[in-house]
């Protein structure tokens, strides 16, 4: 494929090169838990930073695995792993957080997805709505034996991207309040497990370059249970979801 920029930094966003990069990669969405996740790494190297995009390297198992944060939502989700799968990435572990929905996912508990309502406009200009952004089914598999050789509560289904925080989070403050909460309602009872905001982009942009995704998010709380007046736990500390992608990858590594 022949790149648009081109620049002696390296990729035109992730200012990365071949030789920065492993084919293995763990993708959060924060800059800022690219070290904390790293340090599970050997010999884990900053290699560099540029805007919502840091990245580290080291090895696991003997192989060469990366941790590149995406930044909020699709564009970027999108724009990183292009530039990752140009360096020779080829299969990645989306790690990050999100709101639970369906009402049994507990604030706490890791959801694993198995596909991604595409609640965005990223993949619009990839693929017709009808196509649908499902997981790997390896790098599902790899999830959930991680999860479960971890004894983590997790739970394996659908999940929903989107890109409006607070459309979500404050409906009645939109013009478009009765479609956000019609549809809000449709996901609850098609059982969606939480609502985040990059799977769906990276489920899709693997699925046309022929690359393999996974996806394993923290649910924070629950606003359905919120809603209902049920106990909802609030759980902020990741560590359970990068321990299950790191497990993830080593099984994948061995595989």
């Amino acid at each position: 494929m022949s790149l648009a920029y081109k620049q002696d930094s390296g990729e035109f966003h992730l200012h990365l090169k071949k030789e920065d990069v492993g084919r293995y990669v763990i993708l959060p969405g924060d800059p800022g838990r690219c070290e904390k996740i790293a340090a599970y790494l050997e010999d884990a190297r900053f290699k560099a930073s540029n805007r919502e995009f840091t990245a580290y390297t080291g090895r696991l198992s003997g192989e060469a695995v990366s941790v590149v944060s995406t930044g909020i939502g699709g564009p970027s989700a999108a724009i990183c792993m292009e530039e990752l799968i140009h360096l020779g990435a080829d299969t990645f572990i989306r790690v990050g957080t999100s709101g639970g929905i369906r009402e049994d996912v507990l604030g706490g508990d890791l959801c694993i997805a198995t596909g991604a309502v595409r609640a965005e406009g990223t993949t619009r200009e990839y693929a017709p709505i009808e196509w649908p952004a499902v997981a790997d089914f390896e790098v599902a598999a790899a999830l959930k034996s991680a999860a479960g050789s971890l004894g983590l509560r997790h739970h394996m289904g659908v999940v929903q991207s989107k890109d409006s925080f607070y459309g979500q989070h404050s409906p009645e403050s939109m013009p478009a309040e009765a479609m956000l909460k019609y549809k809000w309602e449709a996901w609850k009872r098609l059982g969606v497990l939480c609502s985040e905001m990059e799977t769906a982009a990276l489920f899709t942009v693997a699925a046309v370059r022929g690359v393999r995704c996974g996806s394993v998010l923290l649910a924070l709380a629950n606003q359905t249970r919120r809603e209902k007046g049920l106990d909802d736990p609030q759980v902020y500390d990741t560590e359970n979801a990068v321990k299950t992608a790191v497990e993830a990858m080593r099984i994948l590594i061995r595989g």
